[in-house]
């Protein structure tokens, strides 16, 4: 299943960096979001954007997930030919991780 389907997303950047958290509708699907959602499959979904470190940082008080991926957005808004210069779409491009069902 898409992650969409148990998960919405926020986003925001500063300079290079940008900040994704991943937020579970039922709180009773944030263990599998905690399972599913790695550092490691995050780095790899977007490895063709991100070019430095993906760290996630764990709430599970909001059943949410909150990843910093360094060197992500292409330079910055400043210095980026990017189409979005603010990364925003990562958010919703996230959502298209694939997860096993429960």
């Amino acid at each position: 299943m898409k992650l969409r389907e148990i998960a919405h997303s926020r986003t925001g950047d500063k300079g290079n960096t940008s900040n994704i958290s991943v937020i579970a509708y039922d709180p009773a699907d944030y263990p599998l979001l905690e399972k599913q959602v790695t550092a490691e499959r995050v780095k790899d979904f977007f490895s063709e954007i991100v070019e430095g470190e993906v760290v996630r940082y764990a709430l599970p008080n909001i059943g949410a997930l909150n990843f910093v991926l360094y060197r992500a957005l292409g330079g910055g808004v400043t210095r980026t030919l990017a189409l979005d210069i603010h990364g925003k779409s990562l958010s919703s491009a996230i959502l298209e991780m694939e997860i096993p069902g429960h």
